[in-house]
């Protein structure tokens, strides 16, 4: 496979951990108008991410000069209503936790990086930006989640590959996209880096794809 800039060495195998038994499992839906209330909500709660609106790695000209916070949450709103994909929220039980900006990486702006190979078709690649979980949701495991069902959900909408841009635990910035260590686990494969902390990771989806099943994303009710 070609790569980008300096490439990791080989993944290593890592052991697979068990879930605890109390580890409470999330339920996914992608972010259209029905669900942008719960969208809105999960972003303008105490310490969640409505500062950026996730509009980071989406933002193009005008956009990316009027960068308040009402600015970006139009901006997101306005590719809701047009039906562009941005991404999956988490809930547990009626309440959204946990959020994954995932869609298609001609959505995102030129920015944003990654691998350019030959069989690359505009739409074939998938990628996945950002990262959040509620503060009260964390540390049971909820990150691997996400992950999982953004492999099912981009092999559900007809992509090819599955990109991440994760950082290394000790990296000062870019946390929001997660850690080399969590892609790795589930079957990511580094391919390269962007600029001086991101790391180029990707995940092929076949049929099956991959090292193990993702999750299955729940369908529209």
């Amino acid at each position: 496979m070609p790569t980008r800039g300096t490439s990791r060495p080989a993944v290593r195998k890592r052991a697979v951990t068990r879930r605890p038994d109390d580890e409470q499992t999330l339920t996914f839906h992608a972010v259209d108008e029905k669900r942008w209330v719960d969208f809105a909500r999960l972003f303008e709660r105490r310490g969640g991410p409505g500062y950026c609106w996730c509009m980071v790695w989406r933002a193009q000209g005008e956009e990316a000069r009027r960068a308040g916070r009402a600015e970006r949450k139009a901006a997101m709103r306005k590719r809701v209503k047009q039906g562009t994909p941005i991404g999956l929220l988490g809930y547990l039980g009626d309440e959204p936790v946990a959020w994954c900006s995932i869609a298609p990486r001609e959505t995102y702006r030129e920015g944003l990086g990654g691998l350019d190979a030959p069989e690359d078709t505009p739409g074939s690649v998938w990628s996945l930006t950002c990262l959040f979980i509620a503060r009260e949701a964390r540390g049971q495991g909820m990150t691997r989640q996400l992950i999982e069902a953004a492999i099912a959900h981009a092999r559900k909408e007809g992509a090819k590959v599955l990109e991440a841009y994760p950082v290394d635990p000790e990296s000062p910035s870019y946390r929001f996209m997660g850690f080399v260590g969590s892609y790795e686990a589930l079957g990511f494969q580094a391919v390269g880096r962007e600029g001086s902390r991101r790391h180029v990771y990707r995940y092929a989806l076949g049929a099956r794809g991959g090292r193990r099943r993702a999750r299955k994303v729940a369908s529209p009710p």
